[in-house]
């Protein structure tokens, strides 16, 4: 039978120089892949974009699924984007490093599957925002069914702050991709059923208190399984003393005399 190995325990300084260095590697990618936007954002003007987007139904438009994402309408649209892809691919990319990583194309190919087969005919779909969704639901499905502190606070985090989309995988404004917006959430919910156990759950800080309630404890457990002494043990029955004994005898067998 094989048992799990448990690698033992890093001491504190140790683990906060990881946790810091998985952090800022998040950071620091997350931050990569936003300026890829805004190089592409500032160069649309001078190329034909449509070719790169998502026309659905169109076998010339499958080309978009790979390409839409980079492509932005409007300042707006892509300050939108660029700003719920840093904050959700810091979080994901910090809590979940290695399913992050499977993630993203897993995501990224739903993002585009879902305008394309379920948009209008002779429209065009672009922008980040189907990314954005599928990161957020990946992170709050993966609070659900991992359950353990880092977890539950990443998926908190993430629906405080981009809760509301959950509303915008249907329709609900004109012009809005909100196929893209489904596209994306259900790959980011494949994606969290898929890739829940691929990283580690992250180790627990104790604090001081947690310390000393541990000794209080393991001192009241001493002090009740400590055998009392025999002093200490009460007598619940004592044989009341006789003056004088009383003999038994047994008569001989055989006929042999008493001895």
């Amino acid at each position: 039978m094989d048992l799990p190995h448990h690698e033992p325990g890093l001491d504190p300084d140790t683990q906060s120089r990881i946790d810091r260095s998985r952090i800022f590697r998040a950071l620091n990618t997350s931050l990569a892949l936003v300026l890829l936007l805004i190089v592409v954002f500032s160069a649309q003007g001078s190329f034909d974009w449509r070719p790169f987007a998502i026309a659905p139904l169109d076998p010339h438009g499958l080309l978009g699924i790979l390409t839409a994402p980079l492509l932005h309408g409007s300042v707006e649209h892509i300050a939108a984007n660029a700003s719920a892809l840093l904050i959700l691919g810091t979080l994901a990319g910090s809590v979940y490093p290695r399913a992050t990583v499977c993630a993203v194309p897993l995501v990224w190919l739903g993002a585009g599957l879902g305008p394309w087969l379920m948009g209008n005919a002779g429209t065009y779909h672009l922008g980040a925002s189907g990314l954005t969704h599928g990161l957020m639901f990946m992170i709050f499905m993966l609070g659900l069914v991992r359950r353990d502190r880092a977890a539950i606070a990443a998926g908190m985090i993430a629906f405080l702050f981009y809760g509301g989309m959950v509303l915008t995988v249907l329709p609900r404004e004109p012009g809005v991709s909100w196929q893209a917006h489904m596209g994306g959430a259900i790959a980011g919910f494949i994606a969290a059923l898929l890739l829940r156990k691929l990283d580690p759950a992250l180790p627990r800080k104790r604090y001081s208190w947690e310390d000393e309630e541990d000794a209080t404890v393991i001192a009241a457990l001493d002090d009740e399984l400590e055998p009392p002494k025999p002093r200490e043990v009460p007598v619940l029955w004592n044989r009341p003393d006789q003056a004088h004994g009383v003999v038994l005898r047994f008569p001989p067998r055989d006929g042999k005399p008493e001895s």
